[in-house]
C-alpha cells in the first residue's frame, strides 16, 4: 500500500568536486561547476510546491561551495529540513557560518585510527575530523558520525562509538557500503549481518533495518521493485539538471531552466519515473541513498523493518516535529 505519492527528498548536488579520493566512491573523478544561489532559490520554490520536506546538500564535498551557508539559508526560508554530509576537512573554516543552519550534520569517519581512515579516504583528514568534532562541540552543534561500514572496518565500530559518540551523545550512523559502477563492495557474510544487527539495538546508533533485510533478499528485483527512487527523491545536478531515475544510474538528465515543477510533471519525465526499479541495471541494487526514502512511502516488509530505526533517529534528532508527510 502506497502511503505517499509526492517526493519527500531532494539530493541537491552543489558540486561533484571533492577534496578526498575515497575508494568506495567515484564522484571525485568528475569535472563539475558549482550551483548558483539564483538556481537554488528558483528550485526551492518548486520543491516546496512539489511537497519535498528534506534537502540534502551533497557532492562531492559540499563545503567546497563557498556559499553553502547562503544555500542553506534559502532552504530554511522555504521550510526545508536540511542535511549535509562532509569529510570535515573544511568544517573548521566554515563552522561559524554554518551554525544552526543544518538540521542533520554528518561527519564522515570510517576508522578508529588516522592510518586506516586516511587510507580509506585517500587523503590525510583524520586529524581534521578531530578538530571538527571539537569545533562543533564548542558551537553546540549536534553532529552525527557517519560510518561507512565495510567487511574490513566493522571491527573498528566499537572504538569510534566509545570515543566520538557516547561522550557527546552524538548518533553513530552505520552505513553499509554498496557497490555501483564497479566501485565499492557488497560482500557481507552472515556473521557481519549478525554483528550489524547487534549494533542497531545500541543507544545512540542508527542503522536502518531495511538495508539489512533488502541485502538478505538479494537487493531490488525488477519484477517486483522496492526501489521508488524517482518518485520519492529529486536529484538536481551542479549543471542544474533533473537526473533520473537516480544519481548513481543517471540514465537521463533534463535541463531545469527555472521550471522544475512543470518539468517534473511532464510526460517525458513521468515516463522515466514509472520505470523506477524496473530497469535492467536496477536488478540487485542496494543503494542506501534511495532505499531509505523508498522504505518510508510503501507499507511492506521493508517499511516495518526500517520503522524502529527511523523513529529512533527522528526522535533523538527532533526532526519528527518538522517531518509531516501528509
Amino acid at each position: 500500500m502506497r502511503l505517499r505519492t509526492k517526493p519527500v527528498l531532494c539530493n541537491y548536488y552543489v558540486t561533484y568536486r571533492c577534496n578526498a579520493k575515497c575508494g568506495f566512491c567515484d564522484i571525485w573523478e568528475r569535472p563539475s561547476p558549482y550551483v548558483t544561489e539564483k538556481e537554488v532559490e528558483e528550485n526551492m520554490k518548486a520543491l516546496k510546491k512539489l511537497g519535498v520536506k528534506v534537502v540534502d546538500f551533497t557532492g562531492g564535498e559540499p563545503l567546497l561551495h563557498r556559499d553553502l551557508d547562503k544555500l542553506l539559508g534559502i532552504a530554511k526560508k522555504y521550510g526545508m529540513i536540511t542535511t549535509v554530509t562532509t569529510n570535515a576537512m573544511l568544517y573548521p573554516k566554515y563552522a561559524e557560518r554554518l551554525k544552526g543552519k543544518i538540521d542533520m550534520l554528518h561527519f564522515s569517519l570510517d576508522a578508529a585510527t588516522a592510518e586506516d581512515h586516511d587510507t580509506s579516504r585517500g587523503v590525510k583528514c583524520f586529524d581534521l575530523v578531530q578538530q571538527s568534532v571539537g569545533k562543533a562541540k564548542a558551537l553546540g552543534e549536534k553532529v552525527d558520525i557517519l560510518y561507512t561500514v565495510t567487511p574490513e572496518n566493522i571491527g573498528d565500530i566499537q572504538q569510534v562509538y566509545e570515543e566520538f559518540c557516547l561522550p557527546n551523545k552524538w548518533l553513530l550512523i552505520l552505513n553499509p557500503v554498496f557497490d555501483y559502477n564497479e566501485v565499492g563492495e557488497n560482500n557481507f557474510d552472515k556473521e557481519a549481518f549478525s554483528e550489524l544487527r547487534r549494533w542497531a539495538k545500541k543507544p545512540w546508533v542508527y542503522l536502518n533495518g531495511g538495508f539489512l533485510k533488502l541485502r538478505e533478499d538479494g537487493g531490488n528485483h525488477i519484477d517486483d521493485p522496492i526501489c521508488k527512487a524517482a518518485s520519492t527523491t529529486l536529484v538536481i545536478s551542479p549543471q542544474n539538471e533533473l537526473v533520473l531515475p537516480c544519481y548513481h544510474l543517471g540514465t537521463k538528465s533534463f535541463p531545469i531552466q527555472n521550471n522544475l515543477d512543470t518539468l517534473y510533471h511532464s510526460d517525458e519525465v513521468q515516463a522515466v519515473v514509472k520505470q523506477e526499479g524496473k530497469l535492467p541495471e536496477c536488478e540487485g541494487c542496494v543503494i542506501n541513498c534511495y532505499m531509505q526514502p523508498s522504505f518510508a512511502v510503501e507499507m511492506n516488509k521493508y517499511f516495518w523493518a526500517a520503522l524502529p530505526s527511523t523513529i529512533k533517529y527522528n526522535w533523538l534528532k527532533g526532526t519528527w516535529k518538522q517531518l509531516n508527510l501528509s
